[in-house]
């Protein structure tokens, strides 16, 4: 084995469990002080409290889609039981489901693209393991 190859075997492991929810709570994965998000998506290229290179992520359409996800499978069910126990006009059902889906999408999308960021960080994918 090389230099390199032992190197690899001396990193301390993350904690998953910890990155995500600092993740959730758009944190820095590693000192979950510094804000992970610079805009609405925008990951920062760097943590400005613990300097934390954060520009490795690979999210791409991963947020969308789980995003996507969850609203359907919440939604779906709430829509068929409001239909049979309030039966409200459709346009009212229609509105009211509409304004919700988007609002949930909304505050899901940037907290699940910092739990992916967050877990190839805690996983060491794509470039985030070459650090500490």
């Amino acid at each position: 084995m090389t230099t390199t190859d032992h190197s690899m075997f001396d990193m301390h492991p993350r904690p998953i469990g910890t990155a995500i929810l600092r993740g959730w709570c758009k944190r820095c994965p590693n000192c979950g002080a510094g804000p992970m998000m610079s805009g609405y998506l925008s990951v920062r290229e760097h943590c400005p409290v613990c300097m934390e290179e954060l520009h490795h992520h690979h999210s791409d359409d991963g947020p969308a889609y789980l995003t996507v996800l969850i609203v359907a499978f919440l939604a779906s069910p709430l829509v068929l039981w409001a239909h049979l126990v309030f039966r409200p006009d459709p346009l009212v059902l229609a509105s009211v489901f509409t304004i919700g889906c988007i609002g949930l999408a909304l505050y899901l999308l940037p907290r699940l693209k910092g739990v992916m960021v967050a877990l190839q960080w805690a996983r060491r994918m794509h470039g985030f393991g070459s650090g500490s």
